[in-house]
C-alpha cells in the first residue's frame, strides 16, 4: 500500500486541524464543565459549511466526495481538540452514508443535503434499547403497518445528538413471527414528528458537550415512504452498513490518545524533579515510546480499513481490528499521560482527566471491544474453514 496522503487528503487534514485548534480547543474545557451548548452547536454548523458532515458523500447530495481516508483524518484532528464534536461529526457522516447506500432517491435528496449543509445540525441513529445493545436483534420497538404508513412504539437508549438531530435512522420490528433478526426494518423519522419524544439526557462520565438521550416512540405515525431499504431487511443494514462507524470511533480514539500523549510529552520536557527534567528518566521515556508506538500502529490499522472501504473491498474485519486496537490504545495512552503529570493530571486545571474520561467510552460504543473480538475471530475462523 502507498502510505503517502494525496494533496486533497493533506488539505482536509490541515483544515480540520486548523479549525480544531482555533475554534474547538479553546472551548473544550468550558463545554465539558458548562451547560451552555450554543457554542458547540455553532461549531457544528461551521463544520458543515466547511464540508465535514459529508466527507464520503457524493457532491450531488451536497457532500465533498473526499473519501473514507479523509473522513478518518478529519475525525482524528477534531478529536484532538474536542471528542464531543468528533463523535457528532462521525455519527452524522455515517447517517448520510447509510441513507446514500440504501435510501430511495427521494430520501437521499430530502435528508442528505440538509445534514451536509448544516440545516440539520446532526443526524442520529436510534438502534440501542435496554435489552438490545450488543445484540440489536433483541430489540422490541415495533412498527405496525397501518393504512398508508406505519405506527412506531418503543424506547431507544443512548441516542447521540437526539435533541438537535434533524432526522433519525430508526430500527423496529415489523414481523414478530420472523426468526430473530429477520423481521426488523429501518425507517427515517424526522425530528418533530408527533409521537417522537426526546427523553431524559444521560449524565455521562465524559464527552459532556455531546447530548446522549432516551428517545421514545409513542404511537409515532410515519408514511410508507419513511421505510428505508426493503421491508424486514433492517438488521442487515444495522450490522453491515454501520461497520464504517467503527472507523470513525477508532479515529476519534486515536485523536484523544494523541492529544493526551502530546500534552504529557511537552510537560515532561518542562517539569523538573531530582535536579533534571523528568523526560530524562527512562520510566517516562518508555511510557512515551510505548504509547506513541501503539498510536502509530492504530493509525495504520485505521488507514488500512479506510483504504479497503474506499476501494469497495471487504473491510468489516479490518474496521473491527482498527476500532479495537485504536480505542484500547487510546485508553492506555490517556492513563500513561495522566501518570506522567502525576497529581496535576488528576486535576481539572489540566486536560488529562478530561481526555481520560472522553476516551473511556470509545471501547464501549459502536460495538464494545469484546464484540469486536467476536467479529474478528469469527471472520478468521470462517476464512480458515474456506481454505
Amino acid at each position: 500500500m502507498f502510505f503517502d496522503l494525496t494533496e486533497e487528503q493533506k488539505l482536509i487534514r490541515e483544515t480540520a486541524r486548523d479549525f480544531a485548534r482555533g475554534e474547538l480547543e479553546p472551548l473544550a474545557a468550558e463545554l465539558d464543565q458548562g451547560d451552555d451548548r450554543a457554542p458547540f452547536l455553532a461549531n457544528l454548523k461551521k463544520l458543515a459549511e466547511l464540508g465535514f458532515m459529508g466527507l464520503n458523500v457524493r457532491e450531488c447530495y451536497g457532500g465533498t466526495e473526499a473519501g473514507v481516508i479523509s473522513f478518518s483524518l478529519a475525525v482524528t484532528e477534531i478529536a484532538r481538540a474536542c471528542a464531543s464534536t468528533a463523535v457528532t461529526v462521525s455519527v452524522s457522516n455515517m447517517v448520510c452514508e447509510v441513507i446514500q447506500a440504501v435510501g430511495s432517491p427521494e430520501q437521499k435528496e430530502a435528508y442528505i443535503p440538509k445534514i451536509c449543509s448544516g440545516e440539520y445540525l446532526a443526524g442520529s441513529f436510534a438502534l440501542t434499547e435496554a435489552g438490545a445493545g450488543s445484540d440489536p436483534s433483541g430489540m422490541t420497538t415495533q412498527a405496525v403497518a397501518d393504512g398508508d404508513g406505519f405506527v412506531l412504539n418503543g424506547t431507544k437508549l443512548y441516542i447521540t445528538s437526539a435533541p438537535y438531530a434533524g432526522v433519525f435512522v430508526v430500527w423496529a420490528v415489523t414481523d414478530k413471527s420472523a426468526p430473530k433478526g429477520k423481521g426488523i426494518s429501518c425507517f427515517l423519522v424526522e425530528a418533530g414528528t408527533p409521537g417522537l419524544i426526546i427523553g431524559k439526557e444521560e449524565k455521562k462520565m465524559g464527552q459532556h458537550a455531546s447530548a446522549t438521550n432516551e428517545v421514545i416512540f409513542d404511537n409515532c405515525r410515519v408514511p410508507a415512504s419513511a421505510l428505508m431499504g426493503k421491508l424486514n431487511d433492517g438488521f442487515r443494514i444495522a450490522v453491515g452498513e454501520l461497520a464504517g462507524g467503527r472507523i470513525g470511533i477508532g479515529s476519534l480514539g486515536l485523536g484523544v490518545g494523541l492529544a493526551a500523549m502530546e500534552y504529557a510529552t511537552r510537560y515532561a520536557t518542562e517539569r523538573s524533579q531530582f535536579g533534571q527534567k523528568i523526560g530524562n528518566f527512562q520510566a517516562i521515556q518508555w511510557m512515551i515510546a510505548d504509547s506513541f508506538t501503539e498510536l502509530e500502529a492504530a493509525r495504520l490499522l485505521l488507514m488500512n480499513a479506510a483504504f479497503r472501504k474506499e476501494q469497495g473491498r471487504s473491510f468489516g474485519k479490518e474496521a473491527s481490528m482498527a476500532k479495537l486496537f485504536a480505542t484500547e490504545s487510546a485508553n492506555r495512552a490517556c492513563y500513561a499521560a495522566l501518570q506522567i503529570l502525576g497529581g496535576y493530571g488528576y486535576t481539572r486545571d489540566f486536560p488529562l482527566e478530561r481526555y481520560a474520561r472522553d476516551a473511556r467510552i470509545t471501547t464501549i460504543y459502536e460495538g464494545t471491544s469484546e464484540i469486536q473480538r467476536l467479529i474478528i475471530s469469527r471472520e478468521i475462523l470462517k476464512n480458515l474453514g474456506e481454505r
